[in-house]
């Protein structure tokens, strides 16, 4: 008896294209295809796997192959149809691509394509999960595909497409399933249920239809297992968790309770309870998600929407309904992705109990302190207290921490960049008394506001630019240009030596001016000019009050005589505590401006010859900073 039982999933196989359930836009497509006549050379179906794409094939070959097709409404008693039904391989051949997908398969099935129908109209080839043919097999097809003999189609199934060629897609028309509809797959069950006489309730219906994922096949296939607890009683959404082997929802929501209420002890408890009654932690872990997730949906959905969305019942969703307003949306998120990292690690780890374990305490502890309220209190008592968020720190250093004598900043470069300075301890108090105030000061101080240069001064302007270059080596450089227009729209320097032009142009230096003005300016692309001089130029730096050169000798003696300073004894001072800047402020190299200021001394005079030959090296240095022999 049992050798004559037909699985439930073969005998509903939809026999023509009205049963065919879930799939309307392919239905219509292929009766006004049939009804006209216009019947291609070559098809190509795919979707997710019980969709009906075999199905469909086999009853687009009957409606062709028979006696009285093309026809919508094949007969399935002449003996075409008979063939097709029982997979006879006469005319309709079904060939699976995973076990023939060599290249002389397919060369097997070219030298047999050439011999006419013998019962129906047209010899059709089903191949199944085409993508499984190498790139070889599916290069034979390629011409014959596109340009078959007469009578001859091919139907092409696979649940991949993306593995298919293009020039195998191109070649044929793509009819694309989608998955069936949670509805329509429990109208088809409770048909099948009502022919077989399968005691089992709405519930449990849509419970199988929510697992199978769209496939129709996996929900009957399940059914057919389900049928046979039916006989003496009804089948009910537990008996669907059990032979699926998923946690019921009054465990899932006692379990749930003790995580959001950050009881871990309780949590074990329970969780050990599971574990001891055969599941195992991976189906545990995608149980518990499942349950947060349609507790993320009846958060944030409307409560009409709920059974559809979740799969399940008034009271099951009365109870969760209670549990929404304990967490916050980005509370269930988290939840979430916790769940899914222990996922991955159970999926990984040799002691999956373990694991399972230590994300359930981990759950259990995570809702304490992550309530959207007390984030942004905690944001408030920081803002409150003086602090905010991409603000800089200036680093309070006292003169213990002084390792080296600080240099007094030139004068010009304190005016392009104010220091901020601490307040003068009064004469009544000495430096010791003066540090425990220091210390009850904020850690945290304001930065210091620049001061807006003046724009008819081309030196201040200068010395801002030069202030954002990054390169000393650059920076050094450019001391021994001349500015002669500084402006958003257009920043103009130049050199009295043309091989320096062409090192700034050529190189990334320039590149080095342009990403300073852009700082300077706050835009972006400044145009930035290198040349050598120009009569015009004294037009365009008018409003200059000094050259820069005379800049740089006024400079050139400070530094000397701060040099001259730093090498003496210094009478013993209190020392005051010294706020260090994130960079500290630009000085003209010593060498640079002696040479330069010297050199513009000695202009007139010739210079002195070295007693021995000059180096390549040493030549290199003069020819680049315009330099002479000094005595």
């Amino acid at each position: 008896m049992s050798g004559n039982y037909v699985p439930l999933y073969r005998k509903y196989r939809p026999q023509t294209l009205e049963q065919l359930v879930g799939q309307e836009h392919i239905k219509k497509t292929l009766t006004s295809a049939i009804e006209l006549g216009k019947i291609a050379h070559a098809f190509l179906f795919t979707g997710p796997r019980g969709t009906g794409k075999t199905s469909t094939a086999r009853i687009l070959a009957k409606s062709l192959n028979c006696k009285n097709g093309p026809t919508i409404h094949p007969c399935g008693e002449c003996e075409s149809c008979r063939d097709i039904t029982n997979s006879v391989p006469i005319d309709v051949i079904e060939i699976d691509a995973a076990s023939n997908r060599k290249v002389e398969d397919t060369q097997n099935i070219l030298e047999k394509i050439q011999y006419v129908p013998v019962n129906g109209k047209y010899k059709i080839y089903i191949i199944d999960e085409v993508h499984m043919l190498t790139n070889h097999a599916f290069n034979a097809l390629l011409k014959t595909l596109e340009e078959p003999p007469e009578n001859v189609i091919f139907i092409l199934a696979t649940t991949e497409v993306h593995k298919v060629l293009d020039t195998i897609k191109s070649r044929c028309q793509r009819f694309d399933f989608r998955r069936i509809t949670t509805e329509d797959i429990v109208k088809h069950l409770r048909y099948i249920s009502d022919q077989e006489k399968i005691n089992i309730s709405d519930d449990a219906l849509f419970a199988i239809a929510k697992n199978s994922a769209g496939g129709m096949r996996d929900s009957i296939s399940l059914l057919d297992q389900l049928s046979l607890l039916g006989v003496t009683k009804e089948v009910t959404v537990d008996d669907v968790n059990a032979v699926l082997g998923r946690i019921s929802f009054d465990t899932l929501n006692k379990l749930s309770e003790k995580i959001i209420a950050s009881s871990p002890n309780e949590a074990i408890e329970i969780l050990n309870e599971i574990y001891n009654a055969g599941n195992e932690p991976l189906q545990i872990l995608t149980n518990l998600s499942e349950y947060f997730k349609n507790l993320l949906i009846v958060k944030t959905c409307r409560k009409e929407l709920l059974p559809e969305l979740t799969g399940l019942n008034e009271p099951q969703i009365t109870e969760m309904l209670k549990q929404k307003d304990l967490l916050e949306t980005q509370q269930i998120v988290f939840l979430l992705e916790r769940i899914t990292y222990y996922i991955k690690e159970v999926k990984l780890a040799t002691n999956q109990h373990l694991w399972l374990e230590v994300g359930m305490i981990d759950f259990a502890n995570m809702t304490e302190n992550t309530t959207l309220l007390e984030l942004q209190n905690r944001v408030k008592a920081l803002e409150a207290g003086g602090v905010s968020v991409g603000q800089p720190v200036q680093r309070i250093v006292q003169p213990a921490q002084v390792s080296a004598p600080v240099r007094p900043v030139p004068q010009k470069a304190a005016e392009t960049e104010p220091v901020t300075r601490p307040a003068p301890v009064p004469p009544a108090e000495s430096p010791a008394a003066a540090a425990p105030k220091q210390e009850q000061q904020d850690d945290f101080t304001p930065p210091p506001i620049s001061r807006k240069p003046d724009g008819n001064d081309i030196n201040t302007l200068w010395q801002t630019l030069l202030v954002n270059i990054k390169s000393p080596a650059t920076k050094a450089l450019l001391h021994l240009a001349t500015p002669v227009k500084i402006a958003s729209d257009e920043v103009i320097i130049t050199f009295k030596n043309e091989k320096l032009v062409s090192q700034i142009n050529d190189t990334n230096k320039k590149q080095m001016l342009v990403e300073a003005a852009n700082t300077m300016f706050n835009q972006q692309d400044s145009k930035i000019v290198v040349r050598l001089p120009q009569s015009g130029d004294a037009n365009l730096a008018a409003s200059i009050p000094a050259s820069v050169s005379e800049e740089k000798k006024k400079i050139a003696p400070q530094i000397q005589q701060e040099a001259k300073s730093e090498s003496l004894p210094q009478p013993s001072k209190p020392q005051q505590p010294v706020i260090e800047d994130e960079e500290p402020p630009e000085t003209i190299p010593d060498n640079v401006v002696e040479n330069s200021a010297e050199a513009a001394e000695t202009k007139t005079s010739q210079p002195k010859k070295p007693e021995r030959e000059e180096t390549d090296q040493e030549k290199m240095v003069l020819e680049l900073f315009d330099g002479k022999y000094i005595e």
